[in-house]
């Protein structure tokens, strides 16, 4: 692809014609036609969704060990639409959103509004950072060790790709997306990782070799950080044997899984620097096969369907979408919207080219003309890497907090009036209080074999949601109450009824307690006779995962 040059004069007018929010550090555009905008941008989007549904049965399967070939599921051309339902896509077009919805200068403080209010179900630093905003702690705080126990988590690693999508051959761009986004939930390398994977993309537009690409993305992060010193241990390993990515595999687990200097603010297995290793792992040691690629990063292990997820975005957008196999992309289902979002596939592609349109202006390019095709001018960008921070030994606190009149904006902590509607309609009399939004509350038509079945989810990983009511129990009647509640396939919860304050049954619903879902409970409320109580039923989660509870039947009834 050849390079349109034009002269230093002509480049300062231009510049200083446009807004714009980036230096330029060459008199020199890169030429990129809308035609293969698009190709790429769409290639990278099916190459995340295409690794995330191979690898996703594989997933955490495998800890500290190669997943063996034949524990990998072969790929079929239908298995590219069981992705709408993954954390890995849904979560970053939130991020589109707040773009689409509040312009590029959307401050990292709307973004968390946004993000407090989103409704799937979260896990690790995406988890712990949601929570500190719907409890009014600001970004940057909401990320800062002293809130958040997993910084360096893969959290924003595996949701940074749009960063570099919308941002095509602009690594700057993919910095400060970072910067705005990445801290909601991360903090130094755990940052740094999605800063390095949007820098990726942005360069996968121009760089096909992937050893380049590599290097390029790596200007994007601080040097002496302990991600970049992964990066730079992987393309010398890659170097010194190219053939052998087992060996390789190896080396990475003396250093970054056994070595305590590389764990430290690490979550185990969940960190993103051994999963960023088998993300380049799959990317260098695939030799641009989208086969070998996934499979790579995948067997790694780990987080084994984030991983592929990552590496064949990179690689498909370096190939494009029209090079790929049919395989990948002649099922798609192109009306279908991602869980949780606004966005089908032509949405979603149409968004980041109305981004990427205006991210190559405000970068000081244009978009012309040629033979009656659209053509960007992209200017070269040198990357400027956040500063050096270290979750270990992390800096001061921002002392940041929502206003009031922010903290109005996050109705997710708040029971919503559809949910409160529900309850009334499914059980008249009881209320409901701490109901988060997670997994969607309200009622189901079907669920379990049962109809009309009301769901409800905790607020939070250490807060309950709370079924209640006030009740006159007889004093000449036995009085009980009837529960048929059940669980999620994934997960399970802990019930607890209460009277007065006073703990009648804690147990368990989950597969070991409950019968194809359901478990049936009679709690006694005759001790209580000729009295008003107050009765509270709660959905208490446990391991976070999962959590929402399914109510068949609550009746009181005295006989």
């Amino acid at each position: 692809m050849k390079s349109l040059w034009i002269t230093r004069s002509a480049w300062v007018v231009l510049v200083t014609s446009l807004a714009g929010s980036f230096s330029v550090t060459a008199a020199e555009f890169r030429r990129l036609p809308l035609s293969e905008y698009r190709d790429k941008m769409k290639a990278g989007w099916i190459g995340q969704i295409a690794g995330v549904c191979w690898g996703g049965p594989t997933e955490f399967r495998f800890k500290d060990a190669i997943i063996p070939e034949d524990a990998v599921p072969r790929w079929t051309p239908s298995m590219i639409n069981d992705a709408f339902g993954q954390d890995d896509l849904y979560v970053e077009m939130t991020f589109l959103r707040s773009l689409e919805e509040h312009g590029l200068d959307v401050s990292t403080r709307q973004a968390g509004i946004d993000f407090a209010n989103s409704r799937y179900p979260l896990w690790c630093a995406n988890d712990a950072g949601r929570r500190n905003l719907r409890k009014g702690i600001a970004p940057p705080d909401s990320s800062h060790p002293q809130f958040n126990r997993c910084p360096n988590d893969i959290d924003y690693q595996i949701e940074a790709d749009f960063s570099g999508l919308i941002a095509p051959g602009l690594p700057q761009v993919a910095i400060d997306l970072g910067e705005r986004f990445g801290r909601l939930m991360n903090y130094g390398d755990g940052m740094y990782a999605g800063q390095f994977m949007g820098a990726l993309y942005a360069e996968a537009f121009f760089e096909t070799d992937l050893v380049r690409l590599v290097e390029k993305a790596l200007r994007a992060i601080p040097a002496d950080s302990q991600y970049a010193e992964m990066v730079r241990d992987m393309l010398a390993w890659y170097r010194a044997d190219s053939s052998d990515w087992q060996k390789t595999w190896r080396l990475c687990q003396e250093k970054y899984r056994k070595n305590p200097e590389f764990q430290k603010a690490s979550n185990g297995g969940i960190d993103c620097k051994i999963n960023g290793a088998y993300v380049l792992m799959g990317l260098l040691y695939g030799k641009k096969d989208p086969d070998q690629t996934i499979l790579i990063s995948c067997r790694s292990g780990m987080d084994s369907d984030c991983n592929p997820s990552s590496s064949a975005g990179v690689l498909f957008t370096t190939l494009g979408s029209s090079s790929l196999p049919g395989r990948f992309t002649r099922e798609l289902n192109q009306e279908k919207k991602f869980s949780f979002t606004a966005y089908n596939v032509p949405g979603l592609l149409a968004v980041c080219e109305q981004l990427a349109r205006q991210y190559v202006v405000r970068a000081g390019g244009r978009i012309v003309t040629e033979n009656g095709q659209e053509v960007f001018l992209i200017p070269h960008q040198a990357p400027r890497p956040s500063a050096l921070e270290l979750s270990w030994a992390p800096g001061p606190i921002a002392n940041s907090r929502f206003t009031p009149e922010e903290m109005a904006k996050i109705t997710a902590v708040n029971v919503s009036e559809d949910v409160k509607k529900a309850v009334e309609k499914f059980a008249p009399g009881w209320s409901i209080d701490r109901c988060g939004q997670d997994m969607d509350p309200g009622i189901r038509e079907q669920f379990g074999g049962k109809s009309n079945v009301l769901v409800t989810h905790p607020l939070d990983q250490e807060t309950g949601c709370v079924l209640f009511r006030t009740i006159d129990v007889p004093g000449s009647k036995k009085t009980h109450l009837h529960l048929v509640v059940g669980h999620d396939p994934q997960g399970d919860f802990e019930l607890i009824v209460k009277a007065d304050g006073r703990e009648l049954l804690r147990k368990v619903v989950g597969p070991k307690t409950a019968s194809a879902h359901w478990l049936t409970e009679e709690v006694d409320l005759s001790r209580f006779g000729g009295n008003r109580i107050k009765v509270e039923l709660v959905n208490q989660p446990t391991g976070w995962s999962y959590e929402a509870a399914y109510w068949a039947e609550i009746k009181l009834m005295s006989e």
